[in-house]
């Protein structure tokens, strides 16, 4: 049964090594810009580091239920695609923060769109598990008679 999902845990681990790379980045601008915990305010560019990564980690629980959800009920393939989008649309709205307030905004768009479509597969993929277990109408076998 695990393999059965092994794309979608490719991409958790894949998300989960980003979120320590973030925390890391954090670390080395504590560094650089001599911040010492617990103190989370500095120079400009490590309050932009700190709340990138702060933002990563506050999106994170969402991205991982989305994913899995998507990927368990409605496709594990599509749902990984789009888990790959998501690590690069974080990647590129970190590095962004980092440099910007405003570089931010492309990667954090396309982080919200994945999430949507993510949350949107999940969503219609247990409507339509549910729709085929309780009440024995199959939704895909209604739209593959169409096709």
């Amino acid at each position: 049964m695990a393999g059965d999902f092994i794309l979608l845990a490719a991409v958790s681990l894949l998300s989960a090594f980003q979120q320590c790379y973030f925390a890391w980045l954090v670390g080395k601008s504590r560094m650089n810009h001599k911040v010492m915990p617990p103190a989370v305010t500095g120079a400009p560019e490590f309050d932009r580091t700190f709340r990138a990564q702060q933002n990563c980690v506050e999106f994170y629980p969402v991205f991982l239920v989305g994913l899995w959800t998507a990927g368990w009920f409605f496709n594990q393939e599509l749902a990984s695609f789009l888990g790959v989008l998501y690590v690069f649309a974080r990647y590129k709205y970190f590095h962004g923060y980092v440099q910007s307030v405003k570089g931010r905004l492309t990667g954090f768009y396309l982080n919200l769109i994945v999430l949507i479509c993510l949350i949107a597969l999940g969503a219609a993929g247990i409507v339509s598990s549910f729709l085929d277990e309780y009440l024995d109408f199959s939704i895909m076998k209604k739209v593959h008679k169409l096709l």
